[in-house]
């Protein structure tokens, strides 16, 4: 038996719904060594959005019940049936659908297939880790989107959206520490310093992208991390320099895009879209790198709390309210 943060499926006057509750579960919940092939003793997870929406809304994210949730996991192998790894390894895993269509690592214990698994760099500790977790791993595949669509230090603004997010947070530190000038978007006009202190040169309310406006505005961006969509990202598409580039990465505005194609056909405005859950290993193992090696951990210890797991359903509800700042640590075990 071990600890775990399980969801159920409920049912309310004919609307289905999710129980979410930390109790005891038995090993024969995880799949087959056969099919897992590694099992690890989790020692830290995380709260991302999507854990957010699969513990208080249950589908469309959840695709099997029960599910122990938890899409983030940093641990220890306990014994494997994969070339690539042996007991005692210390490993982390993102996405794959884990927490989603597969048992995640808001747990004690998970089993999970090698192949999804990447080493933690060994200057990352455990709960370090999962402070950046799928949030900040996402960050660092936008900033290398944006790298690659040729974006320098010194071409320009950079904007980031959802600012004080798990995303936008670990974005604006890591854009500032690569010498952009950094503007951070948020509703949180008390965020100010915080924000700057993380490496915004400017702090603007969000409200002067959430509403609807015009196909061309004025060109401003030589860069956007979007991780809000909806108008949001579409006034960052219309006042994005040309040739310039938007790296779309979420949508807690929504999953709408009421857009024209004037940004793209007049100014040759790139839309990259940030996909962190099916990512070769390769790539993983580079984003993971450059954030042991360039994120700044002071600035990292100042977007995150810790909880212990007991607490995460009642964190996650928060989360989905916008009362959280940063990211939530989610502590397995000592």
């Amino acid at each position: 038996m071990f600890q775990a943060l399980l969801l159920e499926a409920t049912e309310t006057e004919g609307r289905p719904g999710v129980r979410a509750s930390v109790r005891a579960v038995d090993d024969s919940l995880l799949p087959p060594e056969a099919e897992g092939q590694v099992t690890l003793a989790i020692r830290h997870s995380t709260l991302n959005y999507k854990d957010g929406l699969a513990i208080c809304r249950g589908a469309p994210i959840v695709r099997q019940w029960p599910l122990i949730a938890g899409i983030d996991g940093a641990g220890t192998v306990l014994s494997s049936r994969h070339p690539d790894w042996q007991p005692g390894d210390e490993v982390l895993l993102n996405g794959w659908g884990v927490g989603e269509g597969h048992h995640g690592c808001l747990a004690e214990r998970a089993r999970l297939s090698g192949d999804w698994l990447v080493r933690r760099p060994a200057t990352l500790g455990s709960a370090e880790a999962m402070a950046i977790g799928t949030a900040g791993y996402t960050a660092m595949l936008c900033l290398m989107a944006l790298e690659r669509h040729g974006l320098k230090p010194g071409d320009g603004e950079v904007l980031v959206t959802g600012a004080t997010g798990g995303v936008g947070s670990v974005a604006v530190a890591l854009l500032a520490s690569r010498g952009h000038r950094v503007v951070a978007a948020t509703g949180k006009a008390e965020e100010g310093d915080f924000l700057r202190g993380l490496g915004a040169a400017e702090v603007i309310d969000r409200a002067l992208l959430s509403a609807a406006g015009k196909p061309l505005q004025r060109e401003r961006w030589a860069g956007v991390v979007d991780s809000v969509g909806s108008h949001t990202l579409v006034n960052a598409l219309a006042q994005t320099r040309s040739e310039g580039a938007v790296a779309a990465c979420g949508l807690a505005q929504g999953a709408d895009l009421p857009a024209t194609v004037m940004p793209f056909i007049l100014r040759g405005v790139s839309l990259l879209g940030i996909n962190s859950v099916t990512q070769p290993r390769a790539v993983r193992e580079t984003a993971w790198a450059r954030l042991a090696e360039e994120l700044d951990r002071a600035k990292l210890a100042a977007i995150t709390q810790e909880i212990p797991l007991a607490e995460a359903p009642a964190a996650a509800a928060r989360l989905l309210a916008g009362q959280v700042r940063g990211r939530l640590v989610v502590r397995i075990a000592a």
